[in-house]
Formats: C-alpha cells, structure tokens, sequence
C-alpha cells in the first residue's frame, strides 16, 4: 500500500492550494500546476481535512504547517537575492522555488492528531522526514536537484546536499523553524547546545 495516491484535486481544491502558496509567480506554469498537485496529494492523501488543521512540528504542534512553508519560501527567496548580489551565487527559480514550497510536502503524512494531540504517524516510523516527499515529487516529474534536496534536508539527514539551493532553503528553513519553536514556547535552535 501507498503512503499517498497522486490527485490534481477538483478545480476548489487546487485554487484553495494555489491561494496560500507564496513564490507561485515566481515559476513556470508547468511548474506551478505540479506543485500544486503535489500539495493537494498530499492533503488528500493525509488524515487532515484543512490545510489550516496540518500541524508543522511534533515540537510546535499548534503552529501551521501552511506558515512554516511561506516564511521558508519568503526567506530562501530573500537569501537567493543576497547570495547572488554579494556572492554570485545564482539560482534558477524553477529549481529554488520548488524546493522552498516542497520541502515538508510530506509532513501531513508523517503526523496525526488525535483527541488535540499530534504525533507521529505509522509512517513515520517506516520513512524519515523528507524521503516520502522525495518519493512523491520523483513520481510527479521533478529534477533530480529538486527531488534530492527534499529528500535530505532535514536536520537529522545522514549528509546534505552541497548546492546553492540546499544550502539556502537550510537556513531559511532553521530561522523559520526558531520563529516556530520561539513563538510557541519551544527553545529555538541557535539556542541549543548538542553534547
């Protein structure tokens, strides 16, 4: 059995999607009809009957997963400007922007909620954080940089990708990650010492 089953949604849906995404003018159409398929997949596919009801983190439960993914994208757009302006390191925005909207495409899978508690779904405990979403944006067609940054991108991945896009969408990731945890009460995680 598969952890998702591929929907483009009814034309509600996909608009529904397609108006909380930030950085969709930033990408081609075929690339922006993929993404937006790719969300409303995953919504379909997972235990969450709004897009507002999936959470961003087993850590920040309250916090919705919907505003983790915009300040991602807002932030690895504003570090891409900065990198190429003082660094000259560029980006393709089909390539960057995909990678910022779909980095936690799989997070509505992985977690549940029950009686006003989130945790972790059967999968899991099967597939680390990144490798289904990984598995679902090979499926619909992207790149290999796409598919390859989603897939080790979390912080607990065994190694990270070396590319301009992958070293933005972690740091734009971790400063809305901290805003995240720093806005519900968690410890952020400049704030962490590892042993």
């Amino acid at each position: 059995m598969s952890c998702y089953t591929i929907e483009r949604g009814d034309p509600a849906r996909r608009q529904r999607v397609a108006g909380w995404l930030d950085g969709l003018d930033q990408v081609s159409p075929e690339t922006r009809e993929a993404i937006i398929t790719a969300w409303v997949t995953t919504w379909t596919s997972s235990p969450f009957e709004t897009l507002e009801d999936m959470p961003y983190s087993l850590h920040a439960p309250s916090y919705r997963l919907m505003d983790h993914v915009n300040e991602v994208t807002r932030a690895g757009l504003d570090l891409a400007k900065r990198a190429a302006r003082d660094w000259g390191r560029t980006t393709e925005p089909d390539v960057l922007v995909p990678i910022l909207i779909l980095h936690d495409i799989d997070k509505p899978l992985l977690m549940v909620r029950e009686r006003e508690v989130v945790r972790g779904s059967t999968l899991s405990k099967e597939l680390p954080h990144g490798v289904p979403g990984a598995m679902l944006l090979r499926e619909l067609g992207f790149g290999h940089r796409i598919v390859s940054t989603v897939a080790t991108h979390a912080t607990n991945a065994p190694f990270h990708g070396s590319t301009t896009e992958a070293w933005l969408l972690h740091y734009a990731d971790l400063f809305a990650t901290d805003h995240a945890l720093m806005s519900t009460g968690g410890k952020p995680f400049y704030q962490r010492h590892w042993a």
